[in-house]
């Protein structure tokens, strides 16, 4: 379905037509038990109105800041998008955050909620939340096994759920592109953490250019692996709101040591990831090629030759080494491309510079890869390659509505509705 996102008021908009049109066709899978299983764009569209409700019950309001502590989950995509919904400003943090690290985001984003996923990150919040100028109220993911009483106020995500159904007729705040969505907290290039204020608008700017970047793949029934954290701006956007835009399906990665399994059961269409993720898959294929040896190494190594120099100097193919690259196609590329679950269409890499090796490497081996660049104050993707001319030495032109100038004592300067607020 296509829709105007530059006409679109908020990011919660766009997700309430989504699930409209999309209904029960499945959105975000998770593992549960050794099995996939999924949740339907309506019963997502359900939590998040449950939990929005709650959320005004428990007294948050238009403009509070609610922090959000987890790993990937489908509740993290319902808190994120409940929070907005009521004009409440979300305010992801890192599951890695010590409880000091978690008291200054408490201290400086002012948050009166904090939505925390498991026991171990409760633990550790509550700390920061006893040390932090206020205490915030919190809910819990997952079961708590405390019992003293702390002096915080504490609830369960199915609590707070069964208090949103409970709660009666409620009126959600009209959302404009102004209004801010979220708090991403950056240390930048030094000191302590500094929240980077994002708008509807940004967010929205972000997901068009990315959908308009990426629309030469064909853009239908795609599916996402996400990945990396989602507190990180770049995933998301790029690993969550961008998918929910194009009505893709998410799939929230297992961790690290299931990545290779994960990418196999999800045969995802299109990756985001950092360039350290690509690095470390390259020397993973590149150990198991020099252990198998013999025949296959040889194969394998012969197609990454051809591969490199088809992408470099095509012309200096021969007709025989054309041949035999096209026959390599089948041996070797499909067999690579199968391990990463046969279906995608491209790798977006992202988050610090791609070494061109590692990018003609996976090039060469016939998976497309795309460099872009951006910051967090951009929401953050400012440039990115594109699929029919992918350069691996450039991060590509500026995605739509969006002027990148360079000043004269070489600073890059943006310019477009992603940039910052308070900029």
């Amino acid at each position: 379905m296509a829709l105007d996102l530059m006409a679109l008021p908020s990011v919660p908009h766009l997700f309430e037509a989504q699930a409209r049109h999309y209904g029960a066709k499945p959105f975000l899978w998770a593992k549960r038990q050794g099995a996939w299983v999924s949740l339907s764009w309506q019963a997502v569209a359900q939590e998040v109105l449950y939990l929005a409700k709650a959320l005004q019950v428990l007294g948050i309001e238009a403009g509070d800041r609610v922090m959000l502590v987890s790993e990937s989950r489908p509740e993290w995509f319902i808190a994120d998008m409940a929070i907005m919904t009521i004009g409440a400003i979300s305010v992801p943090a890192y599951v890695t955050n010590t409880p000091a690290d978690h008291a200054h985001v408490l201290n400086d984003s002012g948050a009166r909620l904090v939505i925390v996923s498991t026991p171990q990150l409760t633990e550790r919040m509550l700390k920061a939340a006893l040390s932090a100028r206020h205490n915030p109220k919190i809910v819990a993911i997952e079961p708590l096994t405390l019992d003293q009483n702390l002096g915080i106020e504490l609830m369960r995500w199915q609590d707070a759920i069964d208090l949103g159904q409970a709660a009666g007729e409620h009126s959600f705040p009209d959302l404009v592109r102004a209004d801010t969505a979220c708090l991403i907290y950056t240390s930048g290039t030094g000191g302590v953490p500094k929240g980077v204020m994002l708008s509807h608008g940004a967010l929205l700017h972000n997901v068009e250019g990315a959908r308009v970047l990426l629309e030469s793949l064909g853009l239908e029934d795609e599916v996402f692996l996400s990945f990396l954290p989602l507190s990180h701006s770049y995933e998301h956007t790029a690993g969550l709101l961008f998918p929910m835009g194009i009505g893709a399906q998410i799939y929230f990665c297992e961790g690290v040591e299931k990545l290779s399994d994960n990418m196999i059961e999800a045969s995802p269409t299109i990756m985001t990831a950092v360039p350290r993720l690509y690095e470390t898959l390259r020397g993973r294929i590149l150990r198991g090629v020099e252990k198998a040896g013999g025949l296959k190494q040889r194969l394998f190594m012969k197609a990454l030759d051809l591969g490199i120099r088809n992408y470099e100097k095509p012309e200096s193919l021969s007709l025989f080494e054309k041949l035999g690259n096209a026959l390599l196609e089948r041996l070797v590329r499909d067999k690579v491309r199968a391990r990463f679950g046969g279906r995608l269409k491209a790798l977006v890499s992202g988050g610090a510079p791609l070494n061109y090796d590692v990018g003609l490497f996976f090039t060469a081996l016939g998976l497309r890869i795309l460099q872009g660049y951006g910051q967090t104050e951009a929401a953050p993707v400012i440039s990115c390659n594109t699929p029919l001319l992918p350069k691996l030495h450039t991060v590509g032109p500026p995605i739509v509505n969006t002027e990148v100038r360079i000043a004269e004592d070489g600073e890059i300067l943006v310019r477009g509705e992603q940039v910052m607020q308070g900029y």
